[in-house]
């Protein structure tokens, strides 16, 4: 079993940055696809940004390519997503998950292990 706990969240204005934070336990993340996701209130859960076990190769969704950077530290056992240029449109809860397999993963049935979220507002 792996936990995750996000951390990082907050209210941020239009332009500014926030660096969200995915801590793992249970078990060493480093043969883990990682991923982050956001869901706003009254919409689906939507893909963010994906990350292999290695960090070599990343993928984004096009809302937020250009603007966020999923990284990883292996030996922390940690994810992170550096978001800047901070837009309303980017306001939801964000979610960190993993999956024991190798690639990059972009929908939600990927993946079996997902933290509680912590909530990013960006205010006008």
């Amino acid at each position: 079993q792996v936990q995750l706990v996000e951390s990082g969240g907050g209210l941020v204005q239009a332009g500014g940055s926030l660096r969200l934070s995915c801590a793992a336990s249970g078990r060493t993340i480093s043969t883990y696809a990682m991923g982050w996701f956001r869901q706003a209130p009254g919409k689906e859960r939507e893909f963010v940004a994906t990350s292999t076990w290695s960090g070599g190769r990343t993928y984004y969704a096009d809302s937020v390519k250009g603007r966020f950077t999923i990284s990883r530290d292996n030996a922390k056992n940690t994810v992170y997503l550096q978001m800047n240029s901070l837009k309303p449109e980017d306001t939801a809860v964000y979610y960190c998950a993993a999956r024991g397999i190798p690639g990059l993963l972009t929908t939600t049935s990927n993946y079996n292990y997902w933290g509680q979220g912590t909530q990013v507002t960006v205010s006008s």
